[in-house]
C-alpha cells in the first residue's frame, strides 16, 4: 500500500513539476508573443521582456519579432507618365505594430512579405504612372542653374521630385498596413535607372546638352577676348598718341634750341657764319668729277672768286 501511494506520489510530484515548466516561458528582447487558447487568441499581445505565465498545456504561445525588418521588392520595369519605361528597385522597412491583428490577417512574417509585395508595387507602379521620367530620376531640390546647365524648358521642371514621391508612396501605403497589424516605417528607392532602350537616348541628350553648355562657354569667352583685345587695342592708342605728341613736343623743343645756337652763332659773325656754311655747301655738293656750270654774278660763286 505504502509502495503504491510513494508511486502516486511521485508521479503527481513529476506532474506538477511538467506543469510548472509548461505554465512559464521567457519573451526574449525584440520579440513580442500572442497567447492562442484552443487556436483563439487570448487577452492583448505581451511585449515586455522577461518571465511570463500561460495556462500549461492549455494555452500556447507564438512570438513574432518586435524589431524593424526588411522588405526588398523585385526591381520591375515601369512606364511613366509620358510613356517611358524605368527600372525601378524598391525597399522598404516595416515592423509588426500589432501582433494580436498580424496572428489573425497574416499569420506569418512570409505571407506577410507577400502582402507587401502588392501593396508597395501596386503603390509605386500607381505614382509612377502619374508622374513624368524627370520627376522620378531627380530629387526635389534639383537646381540646374546652381549646376551650371542653365535655364531650363518648362517640362523639366521639377514639381515633385523623387524624394516626395517616395514620400507620396509611404503615405498611400500606410493607409492600407494597419489592417493587418504591420507599420510600413518607410519606403525608398534603392536603384531608378535607365531601360536600355532609353540608354542611348539619354546619353546623345546629355552629350548635346554638355555641348551646348561648352559652346556657350566659348561663345562667352571670345566675348571677353574681343573686349580684353578692344581695351588693350585702345590703351596702346592712347599710349601712341602720347609719346608721339611727346615726342613732337620734344622735337619742337629740340629746332627751336637748335635754330636759337645757329641765331646766336650767326649774330657773333655774320661774315664767317656765312663762309662756314658755304664751305659745307661746297663740300657737299662738288665731288672729284662734279661739274658746276655757275654765272659770274651767282652768290654760290661768291667765294671761289676770292680763290687765287
Amino acid at each position: 500500500m505504502n509502495r503504491i501511494l510513494r508511486s502516486v506520489m511521485i508521479a503527481v510530484v513529476v506532474a506538477a513539476a511538467v506543469a510548472l515548466f509548461n505554465a512559464f516561458f521567457v519573451l526574449p528582447e525584440g520579440q513580442q508573443v500572442v497567447i492562442t487558447q484552443f487556436g483563439r487568441p487570448v487577452g492583448k499581445p505581451i511585449t515586455q521582456a522577461g518571465l511570463q505565465f500561460k495556462i500549461p498545456f492549455i494555452q500556447d504561445v507564438t512570438f513574432f519579432d518586435k524589431r524593424i525588418l526588411i522588405w526588398d521588392g523585385d526591381p520591375n520595369q515601369v512606364p511613366t507618365n509620358d510613356k517611358t519605361f524605368v527600372y525601378l528597385d524598391v525597399t522598404a522597412r516595416w515592423r509588426i505594430s500589432n501582433a494580436l491583428v498580424f496572428l489573425q490577417a497574416v499569420n506569418n512574417e512570409q505571407r506577410a512579405q507577400t502582402i507587401l509585395d502588392d501593396i508597395i508595387d501596386g503603390t509605386v507602379r500607381d505614382l509612377v504612372n502619374k508622374n513624368d521620367l524627370v520627376e522620378i530620376i531627380r530629387s526635389s531640390d534639383w537646381d540646374p542653374e546652381a549646376m551650371g546647365f542653365g535655364p531650363v524648358g518648362e517640362d523639366e521642371k521639377i514639381k515633385f521630385g523623387r524624394d516626395k514621391i517616395t514620400a507620396l508612396i509611404h503615405a498611400n501605403a500606410s493607409k492600407v498596413t494597419p489592417k493587418y497589424g504591420i507599420e510600413l516605417v518607410d519606403v525608398m528607392f534603392k536603384r531608378v535607372n535607365y531601360i536600355d532602350t532609353v540608354q542611348q537616348r539619354v546619353y546623345e541628350r546629355m552629350i548635346s546638352e554638355r555641348k551646348r553648355i561648352a559652346a556657350e562657354k566659348r561663345s562667352t569667352g571670345e566675348g571677353l577676348k574681343s573686349e580684353i583685345l578692344g581695351k588693350l587695342e585702345r590703351e596702346l592708342r592712347e599710349v601712341s598718341s602720347l609719346a608721339v605728341r611727346e615726342s613732337q613736343k620734344i622735337k619742337g623743343k629740340a629746332d627751336g634750341e637748335a635754330a636759337k645756337i645757329y641765331a646766336d652763332a650767326y649774330n657773333q659773325d655774320p661774315e664767317f657764319y656765312a663762309f662756314s656754311k658755304s664751305m659745307d655747301a661746297y663740300r657737299l655738293t662738288m665731288g672729284e668729277n662734279t661739274r658746276l656750270v655757275l654765272s659770274p654774278d651767282s652768290p654760290f660763286y661768291r667765294y671761289l672768286k676770292t680763290i687765287k
